[in-house]
């Protein structure tokens, strides 16, 4: 069995997308859903699921480094195969990349173009005709790690409604299926 676990910090909308594509997999099970914020929406999503649920809210360490000791401490125990990153808003510290060899994050742009928490909203204000979606290895160095998955679209004439709807459609789409394919092969 490949344990999967995903952190989120906010709506959960790709936790669900990923519960729902690994839920007739015998062979993949996602052991724990983390967030670090107690009112996150996705974890109402997560229950859903009937998936196990942490929150370590970071407004209660003094520091990254202190946060992420306490996030490798909570997470061991579930010896996952693969940590999602679904949303979660943190720069993890080497101390967390470090003690996890499989961890993904999906983010909405094409990097290695507009790295960081507002990639969307430099996308969308950008000259550029395309737009996208990557996901990629995570590694110490923000949104740099091995891209895994890259999709994009033509973004001519999108208002920021449909623009970020569609990045969220692409999301709903290659984040389950990079997940099946590290773990299934």
């Amino acid at each position: 069995m490949k344990k999967i676990v995903i952190l989120f910090s906010g709506n959960g909308t790709n936790l669900e997308a990923i519960a729902e594509a690994v839920q007739e997999e015998k062979s993949i099970e996602i052991v724990c859903a983390l967030s670090n914020k107690a009112d996150a929406y996705g974890i109402k999503r997560a229950e859903k699921f009937g998936i196990k649920t942490e929150i370590l809210e970071h407004t209660s360490f003094s520091s990254r480094e202190e946060y992420d000791k306490a996030l490798v401490a909570t997470l061991k125990p579930y010896n996952p195969d693969l940590i999602v990153l679904a949303g979660f808003m943190r720069i993890l510290t080497p101390i967390f990349v470090d003690a996890f060899k499989n961890i993904i994050n999906i983010h909405p742009s094409l990097l290695p173009l507009f790295k960081g928490s507002n990639a969307i909203e430099q996308s969308f204000n950008s000259d550029m005709k395309v737009a996208g979606v990557t996901v990629h290895k995570v590694t110490s160095e923000l949104d740099s790690g091995q891209i895994l998955a890259q999709e994009c679209f033509n973004r001519d004439g999108l208002n920021w409604e449909e623009f970020n709807t569609k990045i969220k459609e692409i999301e709903h789409r290659i984040y389950p299926r990079v997940v099946k394919k590290l773990l299934l092969g």
